[in-house]
């Protein structure tokens, strides 16, 4: 089995089934595996199946790292949740041996009881008190191990087709965060506009000092620009890129870095807001993205 390890993302959804010739009938195995924060094992079988569950935990834990994973066995001759009692026969033939040389002993002509022999104390032992069948519990790992590689095949396939999407969303943010940066410089001009228009209100008609419009303009612009937050968005961006390339266990690693890229597009929004056709752009750009920043995210929750 590979492990874990491997280049590409997995979603965490998938199911398969294997089986297994194992004397006169066959182990079947299937796993089926759905979202989970971390890894959930549930094991579904018969009782004879209970000495083989850490093995079986052990073999799912080396090949999935996040998930609910229900493995379902069927062993042959074996009814799901329901074993009968095991015979002792080593026990039975020693009693019916003892019984024969007594009767030989003291020149009797008896038959020994089934009925009363299989009532001697310890003729029968529980399923879990019974010997584990080596050949079993080969059959039942060469059949999980097969499944999880089949499951494992088909959450890469599915992860591959999650992160195709994921980077389209992402290049949208980096798109708009690049034309946001573009329209930023015009921001100076539309705060000096604004602020003249307050204060022809205030001053209603009388003359506003050009120079100290200016410096006024500046320090409101200076205050409300968003370089910083354009910055951190775009490497943030990148980042996303490189998670999405380097493949493995990433759905954590991305949770946060989405966390991050929502609390920069909010700050864009609350220091462009009303100022004029240039802020209308920004916040469209801005919304934009956090709707795209939402459906990683929502797709995020599918990848291990």
């Amino acid at each position: 089995m590979s492990g874990v390890a491997r280049n590409g993302l997995r979603s965490m959804t998938g199911f398969a089934r294997a089986r297994r010739g194992c004397g006169e009938g066959e182990v079947v195995v299937s796993v089926k595996s759905v979202n989970h924060r971390g890894l959930d094992v549930h094991v579904r079988g018969p009782e004879a199946a209970d000495s083989f569950e850490s093995t079986i935990r052990a073999l799912v834990k080396s090949c999935v790292a996040r998930g609910h994973v229900e493995v379902r066995l069927s062993l042959p001759g074996a009814t799901e949740g329901v074993a009968g009692p095991v015979l002792n026969q080593a026990l039975l033939e020693a009693y019916l041996k003892a019984f024969q040389d007594a009767s030989n002993a003291h020149g009797l002509d008896a038959e020994p009881d089934l009925n009363a022999a299989l009532r001697v104390p310890g003729m029968f032992a529980s399923p879990e008190d019974s010997e584990p069948d080596p050949k079993l519990g080969a059959a039942l790992s060469e059949a999980l191990e097969e499944a999880l590689g089949q499951l494992n095949a088909f959450r890469e396939r599915e992860g591959a087709e999650i992160a195709a999407e994921m980077r389209k969303h992402n290049q949208q943010i980096a798109s708009g965060a690049a034309e946001m940066e573009s329209i930023r410089e015009n921001a100076v001009q539309a705060f000096e506009n604004r602020l003249a228009e307050r204060l022809k209100e205030l001053l209603k008609g009388a003359q506003v000092d050009p120079q100290r419009l200016a410096q006024e303009a500046a320090i409101l612009a200076d205050r409300s620009d968003i370089g910083e937050e354009l910055a951190r968005l775009r490497i943030h961006s990148a980042q996303l890129s490189a998670l999405l390339d380097s493949g493995g266990e990433v759905g954590k690693k991305l949770d946060f870095l989405l966390q991050e890229m929502n609390r920069e597009t909010n700050t864009i929004l609350s220091k462009t807001s009303g100022i004029g056709e240039t802020g209308l752009r920004i916040t469209e750009l801005a919304l934009a993205a956090k709707a795209d920043i939402e459906k990683i995210r929502e797709q995020s929750l599918n990848l291990e």
